[in-house]
């Protein structure tokens, strides 16, 4: 077994590298094809969630294997690879199999023990099936992981420590509420029809909204979810919508969950604060929100305006695609740019691209800050910073970006994202998408409260971990013991297949031999002489080949097959061609993803 895993997930790799690295349905499939078409992969699957992105491959070369893969990984992910590296994990034959069968069992997700990766694990056994990229170890290893997942979740209580990520997404928009109590009476918005957002749909129902509306942009898929809905039995109203009433609709619910597979926002911040200054039929509206730049998308966000959205102005850009503050000029800007050395932060610019230590502290430790609340100094920007070196610009600029990261880390940015008890809550969003669906900047609009993908992960992080998660680890290290046992097994069984292949061969000439040299034996003597002596060859190949393949199962026994091999002089081409049959036929059982 040389199985081979590379990839990054939600513990390797901050949201904002995952959503660029998202792969869509067409790219799984090009990245399938490439990975075969590769040099060292004989077979791959890939597993791309919301919050991973793993591509599994059966290699016959480590190195060679992991710069390919990952070569592959930032191709179709659209990152760089020099910018992609740093979040990459590698794991090789037996740690590859106890990633996959932990991510199985749901303990290596956002929300522990969730269960919806056991559906994302066999979609991507099925791709791979239907577009045969998944040969004997894929399926086997895919299959093994289902199974192992459903023990964990039928012999522990792994359920109870966590739930999907739209439970948990609903109570962090709850707070201290229960869920049941929040949403009653509630109206809701599900943008989306696939998997994530039908599962969001009747999670809404079950727990007492008293109407969902489905938008898609294919009608027929949201029809249908809404036809599901209304036939759950919960009482609740649903109905299905074009993407052209999503603006008008977000003005008269409460509770939007998005999770679509758009590469842009579908929900820009000029979006949700008009629905939220329109107001409810019958309520009183909110006061009209100053929409600042910050709740407009950056110059990669590719977002799409809903119709009747107003145009957006673009800020001013730097060459290095910055927005330009209100209070620098351009020629600041271009100083600022040139002392970065053309990195992607200031505060990783310079020749030498040390990490620069600041100190939390209120102001800016060169006093460049004072240029924003002085509007004498920020009328003349260029004569306040005349001679200021680039040291000193460089020292500036990593106070800047560490100051946000700092004042998070003194108040929970959740606290922050949710503005949980400054204000009365008009609309409720969860973005479950990965790219993200929804601006991330509508939290600073009123009545607005923000769950997403990365606030999921920060209040996951402090959820309190069920005891049964032990339970469920030692099942995980006892069936990644039994499957490479079995895959070591297995590799020597075409040996022994031929083994015993050339010793009924060699019985089979003898007796014919014996035929010509005793012609008058009667049927009866022939048929006893014949049975005596392939009981001889059985009982002596027998200890051999058991023990053969007891030793084979275990670490580092790959070397027996090949010294049986040698031993009793097989052909190679005959212990290749029963692996070719053996394969052949391990698949045709297998089947589709069970």
């Amino acid at each position: 077994m040389s199985l081979l895993v590379v990839g990054l997930s939600h513990r390797s790799a901050p949201v904002s590298v995952l959503e660029r690295a998202s792969l869509a349905a067409d790219a799984k499939v090009k990245l399938l094809h490439d990975t075969l078409a590769a040099e060292p992969a004989a077979e791959a699957a890939v597993l791309a969630t919301c919050n991973r992105i793993e591509l599994y491959a059966d290699v016959d070369k480590f190195h060679a294997g992991v710069a390919e893969l990952s070569t592959l990984l930032a191709q179709h992910s659209g990152v760089a690879l020099e910018e992609l590296t740093p979040y990459l994990y590698v794991h090789y034959e037996d740690r590859a199999v106890h990633h996959l069968f932990s991510v199985a069992c749901g303990l290596d997700s956002m929300v522990v023990g969730e269960g919806q990766i056991l559906g994302q694990i066999k979609d991507a056994l099925a791709l791979g099936q239907e577009l045969h990229t998944a040969g004997r170890l894929i399926n086997d290893l895919f299959q093994q992981a289902l199974r192992v997942g459903k023990r964990a979740h039928s012999e522990t209580g792994i359920d109870r420590a966590g739930q999907s990520l739209v439970t948990f997404g609903l109570e962090q928009l709850a707070v201290h509420v229960p869920v049941e109590e929040w949403a009653a009476g509630k109206r809701a918005l599900v943008i989306g029809a696939g998997s994530m957002s039908s599962l969001a749909a009747a999670t809404l129902a079950r727990v007492g909204v008293a109407e969902v509306v489905v938008a898609n942009r294919t009608a027929e898929r949201a029809e249908r979810l809404a036809e599901i809905l209304v036939a759950s039995g919960t009482g609740v109203a649903a109905s299905a919508i074009a993407m052209s009433g999503v603006a008008d609709e977000l003005a008269r619910v409460d509770v939007v969950v998005s999770c679509t597979g758009a590469t842009g926002l579908v929900l820009t911040g000029d979006d949700v604060a008009a629905a939220v200054e329109a107001g409810p039929a019958g309520a009183v509206p909110y006061p009209p929100f100053h929409r600042s730049p910050e709740l407009r998308p950056g110059p990669d966000a590719g977002a799409a305006p809903l119709p009747g959205a107003s145009p957006r102005t673009p800020a001013p850009q730097t060459p290095a695609g910055l927005s330009v503050p209100a209070a620098l000029d351009a020629e600041l800007v271009a100083r600022l740019a040139a002392a970065s050395a053309g990195g992607r932060r200031l505060a990783d610019g310079g020749a030498v691209r040390s990490k620069v230590v600041v100190e939390e502290r209120d102001g800016c430790p060169v006093g460049l800050d004072a240029l924003a609340s002085d509007p004498g100094r920020t009328a003349d920007g260029r004569a306040a910073l005349a001679g200021v070196d680039a040291g000193s610009l460089e020292l500036h600029g990593t106070w800047a970006d560490q100051g946000e990261a700092a004042a998070q880390r003194q108040q929970p940015r959740k606290g922050v994202r949710n503005q949980v008890d400054a204000q009365p809550v008009r609309l409720a969003l969860l973005d479950l998408a990965m790219p993200r669906d929804i601006d991330a900047a509508v939290h600073r609009i009123p009545g607005v409260r923000l769950v997403d993908i990365e606030s999921l992960a920060e209040a996951s992080a402090d959820a309190p971990m069920a005891a049964d998660v032990d339970a469920v680890r030692a099942i995980v290290a006892a069936e990644v013991a039994a499957f490479g046992a079995a895959q070591r097994a297995a590799h020597i069984t075409p040996t022994v297949v031929a083994l015993r292949a050339m010793a009924a061969e060699v019985v089979a000439m003898e007796v014919a031999r014996l035929d010509g040299r005793v012609p008058d034996l009667d049927e009866r003597q022939r048929a006893e002489v014949t049975q005596t002596v392939r009981r001889v060859v059985d009982k002596l190949l027998h200890a051999p080949t058991v023990r053969v393949k007891q030793l084979a199962s275990e670490p580092g026994g790959a070397g027996y097959a090949e010294a049986l091999r040698e031993l009793f002089d097989l052909d190679p081409q005959t212990v290749a061609s029963v692996s070719r049959a053996d394969e052949a036929d391990k698949n045709h059982d297998s089947g589709r993803a069970s």
